[in-house]
């Protein structure tokens, strides 16, 4: 370790220790005087030989020199303006050593070149002394400095300390003694306790003081006595009881009757009486010796085991809500323009904008941070449905109304982009031999391609959901039809559309690409079913224990799925765990309409016809050992029910952790 400006370096030999030194051009004035003061005028009080004399005359000649440069003019240097040393007095040369060690010697210590450092001369008597403190008016607060043998003026904040510590009093002015204390052991119960000492022997055995105090009581010679053979203290029948003429007090009486017999820590009341001879014959000693002769002959009696459980035992410990921040708590903005139900929402990639499908028979996007409609765009029906194309290189959505898919280029934001799109779609070549396809696919022109659509996808049936593959090319869209076509996948780039299934295995209710894996989600009123695209079979099979399942929505890592059903369940399943749902929440009050996970943040939310969406934090930890941590953190309520109808779609923001809702009020609304 080193000092700044300072070098430290000679091992002394008697102290077995350091000490500083410094350079010459640093001024030494104060310090010398210090420790050599009296070598100009009078001779050492201890025999020296020669050599001690020469070093005394090359001491001398060091320090007169020294005050002719300061005489001179010279400018003084601050001695220890660099110096970073936290020593107490940075004049001891000597080090931190017992001064006794030098007590029969001469000197006090060793400089840079080994030479002894002597003892500064003191030939005052007791005559002197006593002069001085008649005389020197700052006598009675100067002392001796044990290091350097130097006297020291205490300055005044030095004697005001001495002063308050004679007193009793804290050193320090500014301390206030008074303050409030401070509440260390709060009101919260914490996981870890204050201590974990184990309990003393003492606390298990009676106490003897006690034993002794009892002893030594006036009239306790007097046997406190409940039936024969169950004597009992006093102390037994509970602390705060009241004894009259032998019988126990009204108030222990009414708690005792009213417990239950099993309950009661004795079948009887301790009495008290003036003498042992005064005490009675137990009144149910035949009863029940009568009872453990049927114990011992018939076993008629059966005990009941109660169990007593602490109520907040059955509590879960989970974390506090303010401590898995941050989530959506508040209203930010109302997108207002809507004259119909809202029924489902879809955010662009970058969480820029946002569109909205009514049942006025139009489609709106919306700037997210200003609330602003952008572009209204007219269609012929019901919107059931719009994705947004998660391809950020891609600005296209998908909108299902009646039974076409539209494939609509909003041109919002970057127009490089926009024009990049219609490029792509453009750039279709149609193959020479037409393949049979299960839909037509169309090319918008006149008003609607001028209105933002691109390319039609007509059904034969309603289009209820459609959904967008991770990559932005391929998507899917489900009708409303119980054959084997009610699902069918599209991809944008060919313009080719294709049936998955051979058969129906009941009606769809919601379709979902894995976000990661080849993996297809289908999900019918009671199962979820995992499809292998590549393999094209079957995976697994999601038991719900619902009745009818509304939506579902998969964690980003793809292991976990959730799913809400039109009673009132919200289903979480951990597909490495079980094909049962590992957690089954019933937080809502009605239908539930939509899930929804965050794409970042560990949150998922639930949307309900009770006009509430609610909010949960959902871990989900890369160890495979630890199950997910589910803990609901806010309910949020803004929506007015509308026709037995309230929240119908729910989203997350891509990046921040917000919240977008749409309800039967025809408003959609932002929660932050």
């Amino acid at each position: 370790m080193g000092f700044r400006g300072r070098p430290w370096g000679v091992l002394c030999c008697d102290a077995f220790s350091f000490f500083p030194f410094t350079s010459e051009s640093d001024d030494l004035t104060d310090s010398e005087e210090s420790v050599f003061s009296g070598l100009e005028d009078s001779g050492s009080d201890s025999s020296r030989d020669g050599q001690e004399s020469d070093v005394e005359e090359k001491l001398k000649g060091s320090l007169l020199s020294k005050k002719a440069q300061v005489s001179q003019g010279r400018p003084r240097e601050e001695e220890y303006e660099e110096d970073s040393s936290d020593e107490e007095d940075i004049r001891n040369t000597v080090g931190n050593i017992p001064m006794e060690w030098y007590q029969d010697y001469p000197h006090v210590g060793y400089d840079l070149d080994g030479k002894k450092i002597f003892k500064p001369i003191r030939t005052k008597d007791e005559l002197d002394k006593f002069l001085d403190k008649m005389e020197s008016p700052d006598y009675w607060r100067t002392v001796q400095d044990k290091q350097t043998g130097t006297d020291v003026r205490l300055t005044d904040e030095q004697v005001e300390l001495v002063h308050r510590l004679q007193k009793g009093q804290f050193g320090d002015l500014r301390l206030n003694p008074y303050e409030p204390a401070v509440d260390f052991f709060s009101s919260e119960v914490m996981i870890h306790p204050v201590t974990n000492r184990p309990a003393d022997k003492r606390s298990f055995i009676p106490s003897l003081i006690e034993k002794e105090k009892v002893r030594a009581c006036p009239g306790a010679d007097l046997t406190e006595l409940g039936p024969l053979g169950q004597g009992d203290s006093r102390a037994r029948a509970g602390a705060g009881q009241s004894w009259q003429d032998g019988n126990p007090s009204w108030e222990p009486k009414l708690a005792w009757e009213q417990q239950e017999a099993a309950e009661r820590k004795l079948n009887f009341l301790p009495q008290q009486y003036r003498c042992l001879r005064a005490v009675p014959a137990y009144a149910r000693f035949i009863h029940e010796r009568f009872e453990r002769c049927l114990d011992l002959y018939l076993c008629p009696r059966q005990r009941k085991m109660r169990v007593n459980v602490d109520p907040e035992d059955l509590i879960p410990n989970l974390p506090k809500p303010r401590d898995l921040q941050p989530f959506p708590t508040t209203q930010a903005l109302v997108y207002r323009g809507h004259t119909g139900l809202v029924r489902c929402l879809s955010v662009s990639p970058s969480g820029q904008w946002l569109v909205s499908g009514s049942d006025d028979g139009t489609v709106r996007f919306w700037e997210v941070s200003s609330a602003r409609c952008m572009k209204t765009i007219p269609v012929e029906g019901v919107v059931k449905s719009v994705a947004w194309n998660p391809n950020p290189t891609i600005c296209l959505v998908a909108v299902a109304v009646e039974q076409s898919v539209l494939l609509v280029n909003p041109g919002l934001g970057d127009k490089l982009l926009a024009g990049a799109t219609d490029q792509l779609l453009d750039s279709y070549v149609q193959p020479e031999e037409e393949r049979q396809q299960p839909v037509t696919w169309a090319v918008a022109t006149g008003v609607e391609h001028s209105c933002g659509v691109r390319l039609m996808i007509q059904h034969g049936k309603p289009v209820k959901q459609v959904t967008w593959h991770a990559k932005g090319d391929y998507l899917a869209s489900v009708l409303l039809d119980n054959s084997n076509t009610q699902v069918l996948i599209h991809q944008a780039s060919k313009r080719w559309s294709q049936s998955p299934f051979r058969r129906s295995k009941g009606q769809v209710q919601s379709v979902l690409f894995h976000p990661l894996r080849p993996f297809f989600f289908v999900a019918t009123q009671r199962y979820v079913r995992v499809y292998n695209l590549l393999k094209q079979e079957l995976s697994k099979k999601l038991l719900t224990n619902c009745k009818w399942v509304s939506s579902m929505a998969i964690h980003p890592a793809g292991d976990n799925l959730i799913c809400g059903s039109y009673d009132s369940k919200l289903a979480w399943f951990d597909m490495d765990l079980s094909v049962k749902p590992y957690r089954v929440l019933r937080h809502h009050k009605k239908a539930l309409r939509a899930v929804a996970f965050h794409r970042h943040y560990p949150l998922f939310a639930s949307a309900s016809d009770d006009g509430s969406v609610i909010v949960c934090h959902g871990t989900v930890y890369n160890d495979l050992l630890q199950n997910p941590l589910i803990v609901p953190v806010k309910v949020l309520k803004g929506h007015v029910p509308t026709r037995d109808l309230g929240v119908l779609d729910v989203l997350f923001h891509p990046s921040q952790p917000w919240l977008f809702s749409s309800g039967a009020d025809a408003t959609i609304r932002l929660f932050t």
